[in-house]
């Protein structure tokens, strides 16, 4: 099977190949999106045949993200010739970087939905036709030509139809040495195909029941592989109706003019102007102007940042209250947002780890049933003529197609998609969207969570958490003079005053004379009294002394509050602490984390007062602070090098590599797009409880997967060495292989239909 696959987060430099990443050993690997998988067997398949190709040094496939990465020696062998041989294989390929439309995705479920369709309306006429047979409905075909055509007829449009593809599949399979499903079903039907013609000619083949096995087992595979695709299609497209589309746009002023162009078309040095609410479009310096700038989106921290000429900023951040005039320093593959990105790429292509179990027994498995037909014939040809003389050629055909059906591995197949879809319908009913295999299986080896702070444990806004009024004032009196003040200003800390004064129910007077300084504070006039309202240095900067209240400041920012100071008529009136709450359920959500075994960890860029203040009110004991946006992934792998299993929980643009870097990343649902894309588990909401959640989901999942297998081998096991002795009917074999599906299928949704009083008991 596949070699060590690359590690999350590593980051590799990108060579002109559109889709091909550069490594320091001469290597090069090439990103691609695979279209047409159906299972886990077809992991298998790509992985061998790309490790039997010259030049191919490994390669990762992720079924879940339908991505494949390659590591190859571009000397031997080029990313054309690699994606032929996904071509060749039966796949359909494209650009890891582009994504799909829904028009597209669509198109490809309507294709393969009707092909099931047919190939079901032949099953449908063949099983109606048989079952009036045996309850002696309809004449024997013999004294009917119609009947006696009926069935060969729909057994080769079925295998010849809607299984084309399978069957050009298979054989660019046998043509690389590689035995998979694809290749057992066609061993299957035709062995079918070849039996019923030979009923022409020798009585004791039935034609019908022959015949009716190709047509059943091919629509069988039809359905498993639809089954699959519905389940990537519908977990992508409810993944994309979370994000929200930038228009991707700059206004860069050159001699003087404005002029709004593709961002794409900027190059460093060109200035960019960006108005408040406006997003910033690429990294750059400011050089003219001063405003708060919002970089929770990129380093996770909701308290804005103020930003004056010589400070740089980062494309993605949102700017606040002044207009500011940057000059571009970084684009393309240099900037922030592209460096998040390509760690991230990579990342996604990497193989679940439950997969790499169904490949062991694949490597043994197909095979097996292949020795199996095989010993049946020779069991039933050399062997009777040695013990009897005589060859039976009958039961010989009979014993390798009963092998054929028994094996073929439908169920198997299933086993682990209808596991993801029960677990996906219990999670989507708590806010859950788990979007891969590997959030399902590796869950329940997880020991420590990342907690990213902002967004995550906290509310990822500021908000007032207390009033301190001055000199004997009425505190309801000066908080609303201060929203009132701060009516026209866009600041988030002054919308965070204006939010308390309205909790209150305060009337808002109208205020006059408007005055900002950008980044510091603001004046203006209520009912005829002077107001101030900003930063304790911008109070006094205002020739006003804050005297013994000083102390007061120091030690509501002690407590990792940020303090705004409000004055009226040049004296101070108030102190009023701003912080970014912590969710209602945080705390809970902690103390069940610890309940089911694991332990959290919280990360923040914030200060170490800040995070120690956080830590505490939700009883964490473990944390870690002023981490940078790049630094998050390696304090990811420092835990993953301890032996841990670790999830992370983020929800900004920083946390998408550690979201990677971690067994199973999490993302909160109202985050920014690249950190739910990161994810294997998107949180719909921000209910920090729902960690908890999929956690005892994930586990529940996996048991049924393990159920699943066990119960799908169970019938494999007894049924194929069954087979081998010719008792078995071709056609009691497919009923064998029908019940074994629906044995998976019943022990994945039995629960689900069961009265919900009763749920609460289900695994």
């Amino acid at each position: 099977m596949s070699t060590q696959a690359p590690r999350r987060g590593d980051l590799a430099a990108r060579t002109n190949e559109p889709d091909a990443f550069a490594r320091q050993d001469g290597a090069e690997r090439l990103q691609l999106k695979i279209g047409g998988m159906s299972c886990s067997f077809c992991v298998a398949s790509i992985t061998k045949a790309m490790e039997r190709t010259e030049g191919v040094r490994s390669a990762s496939v992720n079924l879940a993200h339908e991505e494949t990465l390659i590591e190859y020696e571009p000397g031997k062998i080029g990313p054309n010739q690699l994606k032929e041989i996904l071509l060749d294989l039966g796949y359909t390929v494209r650009d890891a970087n582009k994504v799909r439309t829904y028009e597209e995705e669509e198109a490809e479920l309507r294709r393969e939905r009707n092909n099931l369709l047919i190939a079901a309306g032949f099953a449908a006429v063949s099983i109606t036709t048989m079952a009036l047979m045996w309850l002696e409905l309809l004449p024997i075909p013999a004294s009917l030509p119609f009947l006696l055509w009926l069935m060969p007829t729909l057994a080769l449009a079925t295998v010849f139809g809607p299984g084309w593809h399978i069957l050009t599949m298979t054989w660019a399979s046998l043509r690389r040495r590689i035995l998979n499903q694809h290749v057992l079903l066609e061993f299957g039907a035709f062995a079918g195909l070849i039996g019923g013609f030979a009923g022409f000619v020798f009585p004791a083949f039935p034609i019908m029941d022959f015949f009716a096995v190709a047509v059943f087992i091919t629509t069988y595979h039809l359905l498993s592989g639809y089954v699959s695709l519905r389940v990537r299609t519908r977990s992508s497209q409810a993944v994309r109706k979370l994000l929200a589309l930038v228009p991707p746009t700059a206004r860069v002023v050159r001699d003087g003019r404005e002029e709004e162009i593709p961002v794409e078309q900027v190059e460093p040095g060109d200035l960019v102007r960006v108005r408040p609410g406006e997003s910033i479009p690429v990294d750059g310096e400011v050089v003219e102007g001063a405003s708060g700038v919002d970089q929770s989106l990129v380093t996770g921290e909701s308290m804005p940042e103020e930003k004056e000429p010589g400070d740089e900023v980062i494309g993605g951040s949102i700017n606040q209250t002044g207009t500011l005039l940057v000059r571009i320093t970084k684009v393309g593959e240099e900037s922030f947002l592209s460096q998040v990105a390509r760690q991230v790429e990579e990342a996604r292509a990497l193989k679940p780890g439950i997969l790499a179990l169904v490949d062991r027994i694949l490597t043994v498995y197909v095979p097996a049933v292949l020795l199996f037909a095989g010993a049946a014939i020779l069991i039933w040809t050399l062997g009777a003529w040695l013990v009897t003389g005589e060859v039976n050629l009958t039961r010989a055909t009979f014993a390798a197609l009963a092998v054929l059906v028994m094996g073929y591995p439908c169920a198997l197949g299933m086993a682990t998609p209808l596991a993801m879809i029960r677990g996906g319908g219990m999670a989507a009913e708590r806010g859950i969207l788990m979007r891969s295999a590997e959030a399902f299986q590796v869950l329940k080896d997880v020991r420590r969570i990342v907690l990213d702070k902002t967004g995550t444990i906290t509310r990822g806004e500021p908000a007032v958490v207390e009033v301190v009024a001055l000199s004997g004032r009425d505190q309801r009196e000066v908080l609303q003079l201060a929203a009132a003040a701060e009516a026209n200003s866009e600041h988030p800390l002054a919308r965070a005053v204006i939010a308390a004064a309205e909790a209150q129910h305060l009337p808002m007077p109208k205020s006059s004379d408007f005055k900002a300084v950008a980044g510091k504070g603001i004046t203006a006039r209520v009912q005829g009294r002077w107001v101030a309202v900003g930063s304790p240095k911008f109070i006094e900067s205002e020739g006003i002394s804050l005297g013994p209240a000083r102390e007061q400041v120091e030690a509501m920012q002690a407590s990792a509050h940020t303090v705004v100071a409000v004055a009226v008529d040049r004296q101070p009136a108030a102190l009023i602490a701003i912080a970014d709450q912590i969710k209602p359920d945080a705390r809970e959500a902690v103390a069940r984390l610890r309940e089911a075994g694991l332990e959290p960890v919280m990360l923040t860029g914030d200060n170490e007062r800040t995070a120690r203040a956080v830590a505490q009110q939700v009883d964490i004991t473990e944390y870690r602070a002023e981490v940078l946006p790049q630094d998050k992934a390696e304090a990811v792998r420092e835990l993953q090098r301890q032996g841990h299993r670790v999830a992370m929980v983020g929800d900004g643009i920083n946390d998408a590599p550690a979201l990677m870097q971690a067994d199973v990343g999490i993302a909160i649902g109202a985050g920014t797009d690249i950190a739910i894309e990161s994810a294997d588990v998107v949180l719909i909401g921000e209910r920090l409880g729902a960690v908890v959640d999929a956690y005892h989901i994930g586990r529940a999942s996996y048991r049924k997967t393990l159920q699943n297998l066990l119960l799908a081998f169970a019938f494999n096991g007894i049924g194929v060495p069954l087979a081998v002795t010719g008792l078995v009917h071709p056609v009691w074999a497919m009923i064998a292989m029908v019940a074994s599906v629906t044995t998976v299928l019943t022990n994945s949704f039995a629960g689900r239909l069961l009265p919900k009083a009763r749920r609460g008991r289900q695994a």
